[in-house]
């Protein structure tokens, strides 16, 4: 059995503080699905899960992916498995690279809104990690950070 293809829980969660974007909430359905990951979901949204553009974004995503929706970041906290759980949050202002983390199964992996990251307050109260970005952009698309930090903890993993 592959290691994608374990009964013993998600690879990771991938936590969506705020997003505001549905085409890269579902582009990051995708890749959860295709990594056997949880995606967690915390209100606001920018987006209606209604919304017809939400609804093109995530076409038939979401059938391979567990999708958990929290009101707030307390809701979110409530829901967590672990002992202790382990979240990461990912920033542009944290000094650690994602690549120094020792990740293991069922980490939570968390990320800001696409326009603000992640406030302060929670950025501060947990571990964080950043990406290297050498380039002049201000940050990479969240849905491509989101695929390099999952695609990290499958290969310290797998």
């Amino acid at each position: 059995m592959s290691q994608l293809a374990r009964a013993d829980g998600p690879l990771c969660h991938v936590v969506l503080y705020s997003p505001e974007k549905a085409g890269n909430v579902g582009n990051i359905a995708r890749t959860c699905a295709v990594l056997r990951a949880e995606l967690h979901l915390i209100r606001p949204y920018g987006f209606h899960l209604t919304d017809r553009e939400y609804q093109r974004a995530v076409m038939d995503y979401f059938t391979g992916v567990t999708v958990h929706e929290h009101t707030s970041w307390t809701a979110f906290q409530g829901s967590i498995e672990g002992d202790p759980a382990r979240v990461w949050a990912f920033s542009t202002h944290a000094s650690e690279l994602y690549t120094s983390a020792q990740f293991r199964r069922g980490d939570y992996l968390l990320f800001g809104s696409e326009s603000r990251g992640l406030p302060t307050w929670l950025r501060d109260a947990l571990p964080k990690l950043r990406l290297p970005q050498p380039g002049t952009g201000r940050s990479l698309n969240l849905s491509v950070a989101v695929g390099v930090a999952a695609f990290e903890v499958q290969r310290q993993i797998g």
